[in-house]
């Protein structure tokens, strides 16, 4: 085919992409740069930077951007070591060892809203939940855990719905790792741990970094689950960056500075991407 035909023929694709990306964010950097209060519509004009001044010295910013982190972080840690442990254990065959995955794998199909309040109300309900049940079976006082612990709740809930899908990509890695490697290493002595660090860790360094880096795109953005359960409180003990837009846009009726917040989340989500592609740009030259 001509080369010119071929790329007016994917013109249009590209142009509805560019627009499809373009058009969102120039009006959200608009937004963020006029007075715009859906209360006070009647007072509006350009503000300059007002809106990013005032969301940065908000005092639920720097609390917001931590719980962030912590959550992005402790999920991500939770989720690929304990779905490379059980990606380890399931490689092997037993009987009824496909129900054993279809089961592990099941709660990733669950929609986020869903997964918060089974957890919320059948889980960690202080009253009838089944861990107060638990905690209640051997004398002990049933735990609050969403007013007592909620940024811990909320990390729980999120590792417990993305750790089936490490399991996944993890497992069907593992189904393509050389037997034969593992058999000679075994016969030359080398013990579990020796074929674990020299053997399956390389062999997974891209499943990994594939799923440290879809995972943390997700997790930053983090919202049903905080909103079903605590709402981001008590206080600010969990709200996240993205909790925090929702209350300036929704709550606090502002939508200049949720704008501006939102830039805050897309520079963000910059910074990470560029440690991402490193991380994945390193695992992919090994």
């Amino acid at each position: 085919m001509n080369p010119t035909l071929a790329k007016w023929l994917q013109a249009p694709s590209v142009i509805l992409l560019l627009l499809w990306m373009i058009v969102p964010l120039s009006m959200t950097i608009y937004f963020s740069t006029i007075r715009y209060h859906l209360l006070y519509q009647d007072r509006t004009g350009f503000i300059g930077l007002s809106n990013y001044e005032f969301f940065y010295t908000d005092p639920s910013f720097w609390p917001a951007i931590l719980n962030t982190l912590i959550l992005v972080g402790s999920v991500l840690l939770i989720s690929v070591v304990l779905g490379l442990a059980i990606s380890l254990l399931i490689n092997h065959d037993f009987f009824g060892r496909g129900i054993v995955r279809v089961l592990l794998i099941s709660p990733f199909f669950i929609m986020p809203t869903v997964n918060a309040l089974v957890w919320k109300n059948m889980l960690m309900n202080p009253i009838y939940g089944l861990f107060a049940f638990i905690s209640t079976s051997f004398g002990l006082d049933p735990i609050d855990w969403l007013s007592d612990f909620p940024l811990f709740s909320i990390i729980i809930i999120v590792s417990w719905q993305w750790t089936p899908f490490a399991i996944l990509i993890f497992m069907t890695s593992l189904q393509s790792q050389d037997r034969e490697q593992k058999e000679a290493a075994t016969l030359d002595g080398a013990g579990f741990w020796a074929q674990f660090f020299n053997l399956t860790i390389p062999h997974l360094a891209r499943p990994i970094a594939i799923v440290i880096m879809i995972q943390m795109i997700f997790h930053l953005s983090i919202f049903a689950e905080i909103f079903v359960t605590t709402s981001g409180g008590p206080g600010v003990q969990s709200t996240n960056l993205a909790f925090l837009i929702f209350t300036q846009a929704l709550q606090g009726f502002d939508v200049g500075v949720a704008s501006a917040g939102g830039v805050f989340a897309i520079i963000l989500a910059n910074i990470v991407a560029i440690f991402l592609i490193r991380i994945v740009g390193k695992s992919l030259t090994v």
